[in-house]
């Protein structure tokens, strides 16, 4: 069966040559040396393949990727099941002593005859079953759950020989053992990958691969993705009375986003790596529209139809997964994550998952210190009688359980203990530390060291509550994360029918404008390609080298900065002619500023590249530059303005600056403790009532 996998999947693209991409037909003429002709020479489906290797090596392995599936299986059971248990097979009258009962036998104890036992609620195995056959409703749920179950049972079974295949890869191709993985960084792997193409052809179209060729592949979706949330073209921020703008992305609305769109029945993608041809052509744009429009309103309808089962599965999922632990830790609700928006929003292009969870991860503190700045004076006076009040009441109740234990029998007194201790977790989280500062301004800056992005109508206005909505819709949190996701299933079919349809006509010609085909690769996101020139913006230091009107140009800067991040993360890679033209000019300009020693605030006026390329030092007072792929990157102190770009590998030599040249910033765990001193040394405030910089 493996084998049979592996020709599914990995079949020669001789015999799929009309759906693979276009390449130059010298380059089909290859070698395969021998001992090299396995499996994984001319694949048909790169994409895919480059996509297991990469989630092969991010989930450390074939066993625990095999382990996370089989439990998924187990999880899917167990929810099922016991929930049925629980509605068919649990008297609750006796459980909660609405009926006696009454233990008669030899030996009882006179005083235990009316104490409820756990047998006594549960009913005979014979009684439930019956209960389960008279409900026709629960057997039309479980014969749906059923199918569900099959249905992810036959494809984990089809992931265990995929990626049996791709364990095979990881030993035989690329030479590395399973109990090594976990010591290769991605990056390792990919040089091996790259190697590997000049010795056996996995990609016929291209004699040598390169670090984008594989990220597009990986990517190639995503790409699209983060485009169409930079053009706000997807239908994501809501206007909806009194709560204003609403931010609503969640992972069964982008599920169906990517649906309709990228691998769904009328999608727009023939298959993997091809845009329809249809859609490449501007006559029939109106037609094509209206063909769209109908796929999105019958698969708004399917969401409308499916809404009741879906939300009963989101609501037990929810129950099974967050009770305990809001239970134990009811200030868990009140912690911040990032949005899914956020990481749409936030994501440069050609970023992989795991080098978008680390910067974000790093940005998580300085952003939490940031939003815990804001309080409210009238919640912070209400919070601290509320948490007096509580705290008197539980106090009593708790010495009077050390005086006597028999207090704990007294209806209620658990359950008012409980309350009383999650009144008194909320009411505290409203209480600002008294010795924090409030310097927003700052707290902003060491958050845009992290996140990279940041409209300009927030610079200056860091310290206003619409600053702070904004950023609350990046970095949500727990407890809104969760309600959006339970109130999916209903909202979900409502923005496809009656938002995403109205978009029709820009989707079609934004994939039309946005999608070129590159040899050897495919069809991609114009976007990825980082090119300076068809997507610049002039005022992010590429005057003169943009060609790009309004329409063509990237929100924000992210074709710059997603350049400036994909040169750090692959330092081997050869920027084209436009964008090395960039860099230079760039290492020129920082570099010529950190001599003449102009000041900070000035360079940040007059270059909005600088403002999100600066980074956290400890205290140098000149702007950093590009450096030698040992360690060094692009940074600004901390001291004067903290800024944005912070990576662990460097740039290529070709872009090393003279070793004189100090830079700070731009070093990761070195500096974050220093990064945490400088922000609690005065940051996270006590806003009206606390000191202020």
């Amino acid at each position: 069966m493996a084998n049979f996998e592996a020709y599914q999947e990995y079949q020669r693209i001789e015999d799929f040559e009309e759906d693979s991409p276009p390449g130059e037909e010298q380059d089909l003429l290859v070698h395969v040396p021998e001992g090299l002709k396995d499996s994984w020479h001319h694949i048909k489906n790169l994409d895919n393949f480059f996509k297991r290797i990469y989630h092969f090596h991010q989930k450390n392995g074939f066993a625990c990727m095999m382990l996370s599936e089989f439990f998924e299986l187990i999880q899917f059971l167990f929810v099922v099941i016991f929930t049925t248990f629980l509605v068919n097979c649990v008297e609750y009258d006796v459980l909660f002593a609405n009926r006696a009962v009454n233990h008669t036998g030899q030996g009882q104890n006179p005083l235990d005859r009316n104490k409820v036992t756990l047998p006594d609620a549960i009913l005979p195995s014979e009684q439930c079953t019956e209960r389960i056959q008279e409900n026709s409703w629960l057997i039309f749920l479980l014969i749906m759950a059923a199918i569900f179950w099959l249905y992810r049972l036959v494809k984990v079974f089809c992931n265990v020989m995929s990626y049996w295949e791709i364990r095979q890869f990881y030993i035989k191709a690329l030479k590395i053992r399973m109990d090594e993985l976990c010591n290769f960084t991605w990056q390792e792997v990919q040089d091996r990958l790259i190697s590997l193409q000049r010795e056996q052809q996995m990609c016929i179209h291209k004699k040598e691969l390169t670090e984008l060729d594989i990220y597009h592949r990986i990517l190639r979706f995503k790409n699209y993705m983060v485009a169409m949330i930079n053009k706000s073209l997807l239908p994501v921020q809501l206007q909806l009375p009194l709560l204003g703008n609403v931010v609503f992305l969640t992972q069964g609305l982008k599920y169906n986003f990517e649906l309709i769109l990228f691998w769904g029945p009328g999608s727009l993608f023939q298959n993997k790596w091809n845009l329809h041809p249809k859609y490449k052509r501007n006559g029939n744009r109106l037609e094509l529209a209206q063909q769209l429009s109908r796929v999105i309103l019958l698969m708004g309808l399917a969401n409308l139809l499916l809404c009741p089962f879906i939300l009963v599965w989101q609501v037990l999922y929810a129950f099974f997964s967050y009770t305990e632990v809001i239970r134990r830790e009811p200030g868990s609700l009140g912690a911040r994550r990032w949005s899914l928006y956020g990481h749409l929003y936030m994501r440069h292009f050609n970023e992989l998952d795991h080098e978008l969870h680390g910067r974000l991860g790093r940005g998580y503190k300085p952003t939490s210190k940031y939003m815990n700045s804001f309080t409210s004076p009238v919640l912070t006076v209400l919070a601290k009688n509320f948490a007096f009040f509580s705290g008197s009441i539980l106090a009593v109740l708790i010495a009077l359980t050390v005086y006597d234990e028999d207090v704990l029998t007294v209806q209620h007194i658990l359950t008012a203990i409980t309350v009383l201790g999650v009144v008194i977790t909320i009411a505290r989280s409203f209480i600002p530390d008294e010795h924090m500062v409030w310097c927003p301004e700052q707290l902003l800056q060491c958050m845009l060291a992290h996140i990279h992005y940041m409209p300009d109508h927030w610079r200056g206005h860091a310290n206003k509550s619409e600053t702070r909505d904004e950023v609350a819709q990046l970095f949500q949190y727990k407890a809104v994360f969760i309600l959006e996701e339970l109130l999916s299933p209903i909202v979900t079919p409502f923005i496809l029918i009656f938002h995403l349809r109205n978009k029709s006509l820009e989707i079609i010609d934004f994939f039309r404008n946005f999608t070129v085909d590159v040899v050897g690769v495919g069809d991609i996101c114009s976007f990825a390609q980082m090119d300076i020139r068809r997507h610049g913006n002039p005022t992010w230091m590429s005057h003169g080298q943009t060609e790009a009107s309004i329409y063509q140009q990237a929100e924000n800067g992210k074709t710059e900065l997603s350049l400036m991040h994909f040169t750090i993360k692959t330092p081997r890679w050869q920027p084209p002619q436009e964008s090395s033209v960039f860099i230079s000019h760039l290492k020129e300009k920082v570099h010529h500023d950190a001599q003449g020693g102009p000041s900070t605030q000035l360079l940040l006026s007059e270059a909005p590249l600088c403002t999100s390329l600066q980074s956290n030092g400890s205290g140098a007072a000149v702007l950093g530059s590009f450096v030698s792929t040992q360690a060094r990157l692009l940074g600004i102190p901390m001291s004067e303005y903290p800024g944005s770009f912070q990576s662990q590998s460097g740039l290529g030599s070709s872009l090393s600056m003279p070793t004189a040249v100090h830079l700070g910033g731009w070093q990761e765990e070195e500096e974050e403790n220093e990064d945490d001193q400088e922000i609690n040394s005065g940051s996270t405030p006590k806003q009206g009532t606390g000191s202020s910089c």
